[in-house]
């Protein structure tokens, strides 16, 4: 979860306003500390809900935890688990434990905090029990919490941007819609959505983060775009560890995802902590925001086939 002063913010919690730029969508014609393990314990659980962008351009989901709510999550695809803040502890009457803290981690920096255990933990009937979930001051954006991917294994996340809706459910493995373009996940051990892209002429590692308003190139990208030394608008990124780097952001050459080509996005660069964390230092790689993200119809994660499936606006 980070914010940078544009304004601009960027949820990215690993255990982490500047409005949605004004970019375009094409498509070509050619097609640290270990959780109790999260149990689904419904036979073919399936959540059907409206959602909602927070402040920030963020996907809400509704979350009941201990049969109380629902209370506002963001669905964030960078983080490895979910966390809620101290008003929700609170609503559910239970004092947060600091001698049961864990790590949080942020894009900027990292920060032992509080946590609380909860017997119940549900999206719809898609429930995930027990919990331990990290106490946060801020989750940004008016969210109280963040959904991280913790239990989403073998899982669907369908999510329709133009009709404001999001569907949980079991994946059955299905094929590629038409009209859509897939991308394939690579294997991570922090359960990251990880693909291939292209940005401008480089090929670029690149973490599908629904968390992140902005997206966020490292060091290596940027000097692998910039033929010569060019100047960006300055800025800097604060995440919730409260720790706060520098940062630069410039107007984007194309970004493509398969078949998808979106042009018109700034990408904001520096050498935040959270990429030596994922021993990405060496190579271009870019957290992509829903600055990005929300330019589309529809975005699909399908957790059993290793894949994201994404529709464009106009392409049917």
């Amino acid at each position: 979860m980070a914010k940078t002063s544009q304004p601009s913010a960027c949820l990215i919690l690993l255990l982490g306003t500047l409005p949605a730029i004004s970019a375009g969508v094409t498509r070509s014609d050619t097609p640290d500390d270990e959780l109790s393990e999260i149990v689904v314990q419904a036979p073919e659980p399936r959540f059907v809900a409206p959602t909602r962008r927070d402040q920030i351009g963020r996907i809400w989901a509704p979350v009941t935890i201990n049969g109380k709510g629902p209370f506002r999550l963001v669905l964030d695809t960078g983080a490895s688990r979910s966390v809620v803040t101290s008003q929700v502890a609170e609503s559910l009457g239970i004092a947060p434990d600091p001698s049961r803290s864990v790590l949080l981690r942020g894009v900027t920096g990292t920060v032992a905090v509080p946590s609380i255990r909860v017997d119940s933990f549900a999206v719809g009937d898609v429930i995930l029990t027990p919990a331990t979930l990290p106490i946060v001051t801020d989750a940004l954006g008016g969210a109280q919490g963040v959904l991280g991917t913790d239990g989403f294994a073998g899982m669907r996340i369908y999510i329709d941007f133009k009709h404001d809706l999001i569907t949980i459910a079991r994946s059955h493995g299905e094929r590629v819609p038409a009209y859509f373009a897939s991308l394939t996940l690579e294997r991570s051990p922090a359960n990251l959505l990880v693909t291939r892209a292209q940005i401008g002429d480089v090929r670029v590692r690149a973490i599908i983060d629904t968390g992140g308003q902005a997206t966020i190139g490292n060091e290596a990208m940027r000097v692998a775009l910039m033929r010569r030394h060019t100047l960006g608008a300055a800025n800097y990124v604060i995440d919730v560890t409260t720790t706060s780097q520098e940062a630069q952001s410039y107007p984007g050459p194309p970004m493509q995802l398969g078949s998808i080509t979106i042009q018109g996005a700034r990408i904001t660069y520096g050498d935040m902590r959270i990429f030596e964390h994922w021993q990405l230092i060496k190579e271009p790689a870019v957290l992509i925001g829903m600055d990005v993200l929300g330019l589309l119809d529809v975005f699909i994660i399908d957790y059993r086939r290793h894949e994201i499936q994404l529709r464009p606006r106009g392409s049917h």
